[in-house]
């Protein structure tokens, strides 16, 4: 398995960034008409790191961020490109061992989608052959759309760095996946290089429960 760097793993530590912009959010009601109490947890995680852009799949087929793919969904999301010679192949490898555990639960009741950081160039055929080419199955969709609002979409999901420098570098990226469970509001975080059984268990404690959630 490829090592994981150092900044993946401190990564982890700051996962929070979904689940920890919550409270950030009660600073930004001040100059707002309501207050963070106002708003239920579900409509603010909505409000703060979903929003409803238009994107493409690897398919050709127009969806909305929110209202087509997280809304009352369980998922898994990263960001990748096609032409990287970085971590985005050993991620991208790792998961479809990932999707193989989670067996048929991927595309049934849990989502995998996987973002493009350069849509200039990542068209829908450019995904389409990236993912024929690792033999991905049904249930994982790969993504892009116009930069702008994949831009909009990396920062809202937490994506980004405190350095514009070391931020507007995309080979910087940690290969970082997000999963959770939309309705219950339930959301983690954890390097794309783990193995690749503990990032399905870990998918199913957030999608499930910590009753329910083993791998199987």
């Amino acid at each position: 398995m490829v090592a994981i760097t150092r900044r993946a793993w401190l990564a982890t530590l700051g996962l929070a960034p979904l689940v920890g912009g919550l409270a950030a959010e009660a600073d930004d009601t001040k100059s707002k008409q309501y207050t963070f109490q106002d708003i239920p947890p579900r409509e603010l995680m909505r409000r703060r790191h979903f929003p409803n852009i238009e994107l493409v799949t690897h398919k050709g087929k127009k969806v909305h961020f929110y209202d087509d793919l997280i809304k009352d969904k369980k998922v898994v999301l990263n960001f990748m490109y096609v032409k990287c010679e970085g971590i985005c192949v050993p991620v991208t490898a790792n998961l479809v061992k990932v999707q193989k555990i989670l067996n048929n639960r991927v595309g049934r009741d849990i989502f995998m989608y996987s973002i493009t950081l350069k849509p200039e160039e990542d068209t829908p055929e450019a995904l389409r052959k990236y993912a024929a080419g690792f033999h991905v199955g049904p249930g994982w969709l790969f993504l892009t759309g116009k930069p702008s609002d994949i831009e909009l979409l990396r920062r809202s999901l937490g994506y980004r760095y405190a350095d514009p420098v070391e931020d507007a570098d995309k080979s910087n990226h940690i290969g970082m996946l997000r999963f959770g469970n939309e309705p219950f509001v339930r959301w983690a975080a954890c390097p794309g290089l783990a193995h690749a059984d503990w990032i399905a268990t870990s998918i199913l404690l957030e999608a499930d429960g910590p009753l329910q959630g083993r791998a199987r």
